[in-house]
């Protein structure tokens, strides 16, 4: 029995922000039915390249909607409608990450469906809010990191401005919205009220910046990017040199210091006032760097990680294919099998969701074909074969 099961969310949802989070849903138990649009091919990530199970099944696809199932149905038709204010009868939630004006031009929040379903949540995640002089405009991560700092703040001084190599900002709204939508189901079964719960890519980029926004704030402190990717204030905490490339050595509490001078065979340094405390350290990074560097130069990366082993906290610098084939991740079971919906019998893979829910084998049902399960879910609304063929013959599923 996964922790959410019995949990019904109806999903208005497409790309990434949106599906990410109702994945960890549906990854817990919860049913998750994607309402997909049948005159426009559903969620538009099924056709996003280069990589694919077979024709509209992309990798990418699947890597945001394992574990769901997925609805046809025409939410823009009057008889659309109808049969989706059916589904919400007998759902705890209905989540959508469409522009901010949308939601209630079809009917998707509170205020539409409380008459049918006083209990029912409904999670909003929008580009700019669902209010104020943006919510009508489209928004993606990559211009959210942009305007709330992000690029100032990743990559080398000197450097045009980065963005994070990952979508991060869309996929930690997600996990905003799905918590946000638990939390709200939590309160409507004890009180039999739902509400409206609203998350922004926007506000979320904002929020992340976190310790540098309260110290811009209340300092006037303007945190600017480090060379080799080190720590605005905690000192040894950066990249550093080895024979064979780079290792990152993060030192974030000052009893690190002193283990770390004397795994190099060099505790003169940890009784040394220039690099006593943290505040010391700061004020001679760059003498640290010269100094780790050189002797961190000495060995490899795997020989520093074998001396340095749950003793200094440090790490490897992996690219994906590393990262993925990491002897770890196989001890971790980091790595899932999915059913190959295009080649029976087979496995595809994918990166483990990363919730362990009381060592219950996870979920692994691959993404839903579109439309796959439209029959079954309206079978269960007493919909007949003649009633589906006639709203299939007229587009609305």
């Amino acid at each position: 029995m996964q922790p959410l099961a019995g949990v019904r969310v109806l999903a208005v949802e497409q790309y990434g922000a949106g599906p990410f989070g109702t994945m960890y849903l549906a990854n817990q138990g919860a049913e998750v039915i994607k309402i997909e649009n049948p005159r426009d091919g559903g969620d538009m990530s099924r056709a996003v390249g280069p990589h694919f199970l077979g024709p509209e099944d992309s990798q990418f696809f699947h890597s945001f909607n394992a574990n769901k199932r997925s609805v046809t149905l025409d939410l823009q038709d009057p008889e659309g409608q109808a049969v989706f204010h059916e589904l919400v009868r007998g759902a705890d939630a209905v989540s959508n990450n469409l522009r901010g004006d949308v939601p209630e031009k079809l009917g998707l929040d509170y205020a539409s469906l409380k008459a049918i379903n006083p209990k029912i949540v409904c999670a909003h995640l929008t580009a700019y809010g669902r209010t104020g002089s943006r919510r009508t405009w489209p928004g993606f991560d990559y211009l959210m990191q942009a305007e709330t700092g992000w690029f100032s703040v990743t990559g080398e001084p000197g450097t045009p401005p980065a963005r994070f190599g990952l979508s991060v900002v869309d996929m930690m709204t997600g996990l905003a919205m799905a918590f946000g939508l638990v939390s709200a189901v939590v309160a409507a079964r004890a009180t039999g009220e739902g509400r409206d719960m609203d998350v922004s890519l926007f506000d979320l980029a904002l929020h992340n910046t976190g310790y540098l926004a309260t110290w811009y704030l209340n300092e006037g402190v303007v945190t600017e990017r480090l060379p080799r990717s080190a720590h605005p204030s905690l000192t040894p905490c950066q990249l550093y040199k080895t024979a064979d490339g780079w290792i990152f050595i993060m030192c974030n509490k000052e009893k690190f210091w002193p283990i770390l001078c004397e795994k190099l065979g060099r505790a003169d340094w940890a009784a040394d006032p220039r690099f006593k405390a943290f505040k010391d350290r700061l004020e001679n990074r760059d003498l640290i760097q010269e100094m780790l560097d050189e002797a961190l130069s000495a060995k490899t990366t795997e020989a520093w990680l074998e001396i340095f082993a749950g003793a200094v906290p440090s790490s490897p610098i992996h690219d994906i294919g590393e990262a993925m084939n990491n002897p770890f991740v196989a001890e971790r079971g980091g790595i899932q099998e999915f059913p190959n919906p295009a080649a029976p019998g087979e496995m595809f893979r994918m990166a483990a969701h990363p919730i362990r829910s009381g060592g219950d084998d996870p979920l692994n049902q691959p993404a839903p074909a579109l439309g796959a399960d439209t029959d079954e879910v309206l079978g269960g609304l007493g919909y007949n074969a003649d009633r589906l063929a006639a709203l299939r013959e007229k587009g609305v599923i």
